[in-house]
């Protein structure tokens, strides 16, 4: 049997220190456990502040891996604030690459988990804000990622829709299958038909915040086909695998599920880079 590795592995999903939730690694270190291991790229990821500028000192403190970083459109930044998305687009080094639409405060996550809080839309009566439209047109005109964060089914086919409409080229619907997402296989296969990846992470798999068996999963990523899936961590969190080691036993679990080496590489590998425009 093949051995499956980490050479060339993208991971678009790395929590990592500083923070202001508890990580159990910071991002130098886990840049430097990934180029150790083989890994081509990381896109650092934190839900309240932007992460282009950790980006560029990451990239200075250990070069040999591919750094990049992003803003997630939560309260902290100002919501959907296309004046922060411009911001991070002027950043030394380019390296701010991903959008995520709202996360952690996004109304479809404050109510799922039937908080009383402010939270941040990004639609009304069935149509998108005006100003996730101008977001969205701020994407295509700096060819960043858009990542559908925390949204609806219903609101991660009308991102997908308008982004396509404005010359969008790269979209990832953010842990598709996870809460409070929670898309069908009929809304992923709908996703990827606009022209979308679904991610599927490893954090929905272990520890206190598990959600699937790996049958699940797997059973998923062939309805919707391996070309439309990429695998990432969604690790740092204190108490879990380091991202590395959760994404080889991600890689295990889908072996025993009967995926192929060449299939698990086209799904953390190549899919992934496209993603990032690295092809």
């Amino acid at each position: 049997m093949v051995a499956q590795s980490l050479n060339g592995v993208v991971d678009i999903h790395v929590h990592s220190d500083p923070d202001s939730v508890p990580r159990s690694i910071d991002a130098i270190e886990i840049a430097k456990l990934a180029k150790a291991r083989g890994m081509r790229a990381l896109v650092l990821k934190n839900h309240y502040e932007p992460t282009a500028s950790l980006a560029y000192l990451v990239r200075k403190e250990v070069p040999g891996i591919e750094s990049f970083g992003g803003i997630a459109l939560n309260r902290t930044v100002g919501g959907i604030n296309p004046a922060a998305v411009e911001r991070m687009t002027k950043v030394k080094g380019g390296w701010g690459r991903v959008v995520w639409m709202p996360t952690f405060d996004a109304e479809n996550q404050v109510r799922f988990s039937k908080e009383n809080r402010p939270f941040v839309s990004v639609s009304r009566g069935g149509a998108l804000l005006p100003e996730v439209k101008e977001v969205i047109g701020l994407i295509a005109k700096h060819q960043l990622t858009l990542a559908t964060g925390h949204s609806t089914p219903e609101e991660v086919l009308m991102l997908i829709r308008e982004a396509r409409a404005q010359g969008v080229q790269r979209i990832v619907v953010t842990h598709a299958m996870l809460a409070p997402v929670q898309m069908s296989v009929a809304q992923m296969r709908e996703a990827v038909k606009l022209g979308a990846k679904l991610e599927f992470v490893y954090n929905a798999l272990i520890g206190p915040g598990k959600m699937f068996e790996i049958g699940q999963y797997a059973e998923a990523i062939r309805q919707v086909g391996v070309d439309a899936c990429i695998l990432s961590s969604d690790l740092g969190q204190a108490g879990n695998p380091l991202h590395p080691d959760g994404l080889m036993a991600f890689f295990a679990g889908l072996r025993s599920q009967g995926f192929s080496v060449a299939e698990i590489e086209t799904m953390s590998k190549r899919n992934p880079a496209k993603l990032l425009g690295l092809e």
